[in-house]
């Protein structure tokens, strides 16, 4: 009797507290989104995920379980096919009545030009680059991979990886050569998950105001981050140090922080023999302290561009190829960002 009076408690119990309406079916393309996502959607559901593990969005192939999760999506939000080129067709061809969102132009983000040249170190942290303007010296006009310097009209490879016309919903537009790292800055971020927000209560409205809620609870946590971030690598901002590739912008700009230059341009690319020698006498004459890998590229390529010289080598990983995804893995892929640029920095000091 005691057992039945227990499970008639229960059920009583289960039946009389609010449950959350289920959440739709929602698909995102990367790690840095899908953790923007999930702290959207906490407590009524969790997105599936496209580029999962240490995959990264510039060398991704898609899987079966990919086309399935777009076949079966409500809403699916990606960075652009800037970024996730991959998914342009696909999205296309499997998302049927999904609606899309592609990040990079939803309304109050702050955009900056794709930076052409590997060594872009002689500029300045104004505001010069953004929205229309290059603003980083006559060297981020150039690609400079060996001796050749050329614009995109001799490279089509690389302007089709960011001049890419798209159309979505019948909105046909230009990216128009914007660095698409947009997430590397905690306000982007907020602009993002403003947009998130908006589309997902208009798709699911049951749940709205806990969309809302957890929007609020997401930008405190992010401005939380943007004062954190300005106090871990004050110390260190003025000290110049070698990327792997031209991924940090938005970073740079928000902090600060003196990146020299890139060893590549697109990771997809990797450099030349010549290009690797260009970056070792780069980092003697600006007296880099620090040149940083990535976690999915080749790190022999850092031990050769560094050899002879005193600087040393650390790791950043702006796409979170070694984090757990989730609502919190954003504010582990920028806390860790910061940290191991003061780490590495002050060691080499």
């Amino acid at each position: 009797m005691k057992s039945s009076s227990a499970l008639l408690f229960a059920s009583t119990i289960l039946l009389s507290s609010p449950v959350a309406a289920a959440g739709p079916n929602v698909v995102a393309s990367i790690k840095p989104v899908h953790s923007l996502v999930a702290s959207i959607m906490q407590g009524v559901g969790e997105p599936a995920l496209i580029v999962e593990g240490a995959a990264s969005p510039h060398t991704y192939n898609m899987k079966p379980s990919n086309a399935a999760a777009l076949q079966a999506a409500k809403v699916v939000f990606w960075v652009g096919p800037g970024l996730e080129a991959f998914l342009d067709k696909p999205l296309d061809a499997l998302s049927g009545g999904a609606k899309v969102v592609e990040l990079s132009e939803v309304p109050g983000l702050e955009k900056l030009k794709f930076r052409e040249g590997g060594a872009f170190e002689a500029h300045d942290h104004g505001h010069e680059g953004h929205e229309g303007e290059a603003g980083h010296g006559e060297e981020g006009h150039k690609h400079t991979e060996g001796e050749a310097e050329h614009d995109h009209a001799a490279a089509p490879e690389a302007a089709a990886a960011h001049d890419h016309d798209h159309a979505h919903e019948g909105h046909d537009h230009d990216h128009d050569g914007f660095d698409m790292h947009l997430w590397l800055d905690p306000q982007n971020a907020k602009a993002m998950a403003a947009a998130i927000e908006k589309t997902l209560a208009e798709a699911d409205p049951d749940n709205a105001a806990t969309y809302k809620a957890n929007l609020d609870k997401l930008g405190e946590r992010l401005d939380a981050l943007d004062k954190s971030l300005v106090e871990t690598v004050a110390p260190v901002k003025d000290k110049p140090f070698i990327v792997f590739h031209d991924a940090y912008q938005y970073f740079e700009h928000r902090y600060q922080v003196r990146v020299a230059g890139s060893i590549t341009v697109s990771p997809e690319v990797l450099p030349g023999a010549e290009r690797l020698s260009q970056i070792h006498a780069k980092i003697k004459e600006l007296g880099a302290t620090c040149v940083f890998a990535e976690p999915q590229f080749e790190p022999k390529l850092i031990n050769v561009v560094i050899e002879g010289t005193p600087a040393k080598s650390g790791t950043l990983d702006p796409e979170a190829a070694t984090l757990d995804a989730g609502p919190d893995l954003y504010f582990q892929l920028m806390e860790g960002i910061g940290t191991s640029l003061k780490t590495c920095l002050t060691s080499a000091s």
